[in-house]
């Protein structure tokens, strides 16, 4: 049975992915920072053997050390999602109003975290050949006003991720799954309805194919998957 570690799967696209991956016949362990909000997530899903919810802070080192232990029992690990984040302080803001200290905190979610929690996981990576993922954002490459924080965090991540790779022989991909409507888009848009994105269930099939057909590390926009001509699971 392959392992799957989800950070964020709680809501949006991490939630979707748990729930995927554990109807495709994975174990997943996933997290959220709110206990209950966890819990009410995983309901319904197949049983804790199969379904593992870890409730803590991504960029808490002993939190990433809990998450680590479980998938050590578990003895592999063939997908890593980096898909925790913050968009940083609301509302948005330009940097000029913007501290050091909201900046660093931003940073240590989206970018640092990540990079420690892989290198928690690494010998059940390679011994599963896994696959990591860091979920990116078109604004790590574009510059929205008010987006500064966040958009740094994401480039800073695209390049960790990439690097990782190079360096430990993984395989890694940073992928922009698009807008979509989830709570984070719309704190992003105050008074604004975003239900007209699209869910994060439709970019769930965009992911499973990074894993069905293996290209080269490096990163992609789900929007691109079925133009390219990749197969895109059902």
């Amino acid at each position: 049975m392959p392992v799957a570690l989800v950070t964020g799967g709680s809501a949006g696209l991490g939630l979707a992915l748990v729930h995927r991956l554990s109807r495709d016949g994975w174990t997943v362990v996933t997290d959220g920072r709110d206990p209950a909000r966890l819990e009410a997530a995983v309901v319904g899903l197949p049983d804790r053997e199969v379904v593992v919810p870890v409730a803590g802070d991504v960029a808490d080192p002993a939190h990433q050390e809990a998450l680590a232990r479980e998938v050590a029992r578990l003895g592999r690990l063939d997908l890593l999602v980096h898909n925790a984040s913050t968009l940083g302080p609301l509302p948005l803001r330009p940097l000029r109003e913007v501290s050091a200290d909201e900046l660093l905190a931003t940073w240590a979610v989206n970018a640092a975290a990540p990079v420690a929690l892989t290198r928690l996981l690494l010998p059940q990576l390679r011994v599963a050949s896994g696959v990591v993922v860091s979920v990116s954002s078109d604004a790590a490459v574009e510059h929205y006003e008010t987006w500064g924080p966040y958009a740094a965090g994401k480039a800073a991540l695209d390049q960790l991720t990439l690097t990782l790779g190079v360096e430990e022989g993984l395989t890694t991909y940073a992928v922009d799954p698009g807008d979509m409507a989830t709570a984070m888009h719309q704190d992003a848009f105050p008074g604004e309805d975003v239900s007209d994105r699209p869910t994060p269930e439709s970019v769930v099939p965009a992911i499973l194919t990074l894993l069905l057909r293996r290209p080269p590390s490096g990163r992609y926009r789900a929007s691109s998957f079925a133009a390219s001509g990749l197969e895109v699971p059902a």
